[in-house]
């Protein structure tokens, strides 16, 4: 195929070519161990601390408090179970989260209910925003923890994070924010939006794979992720990723540099994509805030339609898009984010996720907007219950 959009942004970005170059010494002839003592491996200690240097930069938070990871699911994970662990000693072992978290988080949060924790999932209504009251009410002497995403990987809501963290300060409760989605395409201010942990990952702004981070506030006393070496001061053992560490700062210096251009031109793309499709084809919805949502992300849900066979199809026209997380693609069920949002089953089976970034054109609006609506009127032309939809009859 000679050309192909890609638009599943959500779910990996290209590696864009002035990271790689950063990254090549230490992938060839920069090779030092930062944990030796003569200076080839001192060479490598100083790319790893210009890279956090970097990284606490662009963040708003202390150099010493940013800890490299393999990437978010493993920055969540650390963040919650060692968190709990150490309020378990307090004996606090009430959690609050949401109910369209992503995996890493939620399934982190099944394993910990298993050791006796109790877990309250809020609610987070049909524009998928959390609601700051609802985590007051849901605040009790015995809360270990809030972890509330900063914008939700599949419908790209963008939650009040400042206001929730300074309640959770006010109440004296840890607050860890998932802003894997966030970071890289929104300004985030780590100690000005009073969070206490927050985890990303770099190949959602156009870093590399298998690499992240979890800063951590200073003063946060919890249990070591990984023994057996004094990396991340000692909290995370093992030789580090250093081409990836380096990759990861060079990428958010580029993608927080040029925010504010990149931004206007993503909400005006997404925009013009969200409202063709809204005007276009009947019978079909957003799924999100349409103005509390990250700049590249377009969810829209169309009924009679079957979310596997859209992607099939938009696939042989060269088009890359999601139904959902890409955690969860090989899954059958329908998204649990369209479920907590209000979605009855067969119309969340029929969502479909578009996550563009700066390298989509307007050309590539105008395909999509083109073949989209002619790929949803075969598969309805097809259902065998989109007539019954059509004329209002019960359908199962």
């Amino acid at each position: 195929m000679d050309r192909f959009i890609y638009a599943d942004n959500a779910a990996t970005t290209r590696l864009i070519p002035e990271v790689l170059d950063k990254m090549m010494p230490y992938l060839t002839h920069q090779y030092g161990n930062p944990s030796s003592l003569y200076s080839f491996g001192q060479a490598a200690r100083q790319a790893v601390d210009n890279a956090r240097d970097t990284t606490a930069k662009f963040l708003g938070c202390r150099f010493d408090e940013v800890f490299f990871t393999s990437g978010g699911s493993e920055a969540d994970n650390w963040a919650i179970r060692m968190s709990a662990a150490a309020m378990e000693k307090k004996g606090k072992k009430h959690i609050i989260s949401s109910a369209f978290e992503h995996h890493a988080v939620l399934h982190t949060l099944d394993a910990l209910k298993k050791l006796g924790f109790e877990i309250t999932l809020l609610p987070v209504y049909d524009n998928g925003l959390v609601r700051v009251d609802d985590v007051r009410k849901a605040i009790r002497p015995d809360t270990a923890l809030v972890s509330i995403m900063f914008a939700n990987n599949e419908i790209g809501t963008i939650q009040p994070i400042p206001e929730i963290g300074a309640l959770c300060r006010e109440k004296g409760v840890l607050f860890h924010t998932d802003a894997v989605q966030a970071v890289g395409h929104i300004p985030v201010d780590f100690s000005g939006m009073n969070i206490d942990m927050m985890s990303l990952s770099a190949h959602k702004f156009h870093g590399p794979k298998g690499v992240g981070a979890l800063i951590m506030r200073k003063g946060l006393r919890f249990p070591n992720l990984i023994e057996g070496g004094a990396q991340e001061r000692g909290r995370r053992a093992g030789t580090e990723n250093i081409a990836g560490i380096v990759g990861l700062a060079e990428a958010l210096k580029i993608s927080c540099s040029n925010m504010d251009k990149v931004t206007s031109g993503l909400i005006a793309k997404r925009d013009r994509l969200i409202d063709g499709l809204l005007k276009t084809v009947d019978r079909c919805r957003l799924n999100g805030d349409p103005v509390r949502r990250l700049p590249g992300n377009a969810n829209i849900s169309f009924e009679g339609v079957e979310g596997e066979s859209l992607l099939l199809l938009l696939d042989l026209k060269g088009i890359c898009a999601s139904s959902g997380s890409a955690c969860t693609s090989g899954s059958l069920d329908p998204s649990h984010v369209l479920l907590a949002i209000g979605l009855d089953h067969a119309t969340a089976h029929g969502s479909l996720r578009l996550t563009l970034s700066d390298d989509n054109t307007d050309e590539d609006i105008d395909i999509l907007l083109s073949e989209i609506p002619k790929i949803i009127k075969r598969l309805r032309d097809m259902s065998p219950l989109w007539e019954k939809i059509v004329k209002g009859e019960q359908y199962s």
